[in-house]
C-alpha cells in the first residue's frame, strides 16, 4: 500500500513560508494564520505524519487531543486544512528544546565537518542509535533536541496514547535505555 504523504504546509493562500523549517525549531511561534497542506503522495490516509522535507508533524483531531491533553505546555497546535479532506488536521509544533543527548550511549554520532557549515557549528549532522538522558528532560513530554532538532521526541505516555489512536504514518524508536547494537 503506498504511503500517504503530505507536502510542507503553506499559508491558506498557497504562499510558502520564508522559513518553512520554523515548525521544527522547538520555539513558540506567532500564530501563522490559516494553513493548508497538499497530498504529495496518495495512499491510505494516516492520523499522524511528518510532512515535507522539513518533516513537519501533522495529526488528526484525535492526535491533537493527545497532545492537548498530555502535553499542553510542550506544544502549539495550529489548524491545517488538507486538500481534498473534510476533517481538520493540526500542525504539532514542539516548543521546547532540551539538551539531553547521551552521546556516550548513542551508537554513532556524526558532527558537521569543521568549517563546512558555520551555521551548524557544534551541532550533530546525524546520530545513529540516538539515546537521551531522561534525567535531563525537565519533565517535558514533547521536545526537540538541542544540536539535533530533526528529532521529534515524545514521552512513553504520548507514544502509548498515539498508538491507541492508531493508523499512524510514522513509527517510534526508543531513545532511552541501553543502545541496541547492530
Amino acid at each position: 500500500m503506498p504511503q500517504w504523504l503530505l507536502e510542507t504546509p503553506t499559508r491558506a493562500s498557497g504562499e510558502a513560508f520564508d522559513e518553512p523549517w520554523m515548525f521544527g525549531d522547538g520555539r513558540v511561534l506567532p500564530d501563522p494564520g490559516p494553513l493548508k497542506a497538499r497530498i504529495s503522495h496518495p495512499g491510505e490516509k494516516r492520523t499522524f505524519v511528518l510532512a515535507g522535507v522539513e518533516e513537519t508533524p501533522i495529526g488528526s483531531q484525535a492526535v491533537a487531543n493527545v497532545f492537548r491533553t498530555l502535553a499542553p505546555d510542550d506544544v502549539q497546535l495550529f489548524p491545517v486544512s488538507i486538500e481534498g479532506e473534510s476533517e481538520r488536521a493540526f500542525l504539532v509544533n514542539a516548543i521546547k528544546v532540551v539538551d539531553c543527548i547521551d552521546e556516550e550511549r548513542c551508537l554513532e554520532v556524526q558532527h558537521y565537518p569543521e568549517g563546512s557549515f558555520p551555521e551548524y557549528a557544534g551541532e550533530y549532522r546525524w546520530i545513529y542509535g540516538l539515546r537521551v538522558d531522561p534525567a535531563k528532560t525537565d519533565g517535558a513530554h514533547v521536545f526537540r533536541l538541542k544540536k539535533f532538532k530533526t528529532a521529534f521526541i515524545v514521552s512513553e505516555d504520548i507514544k502509548n496514547a498515539l498508538e491507541r489512536v492508531g493508523n499512524l504514518g510514522l513509527s517510534f524508536e526508543r531513545v532511552t535505555g541501553a543502545s541496541e547494537s547492530h
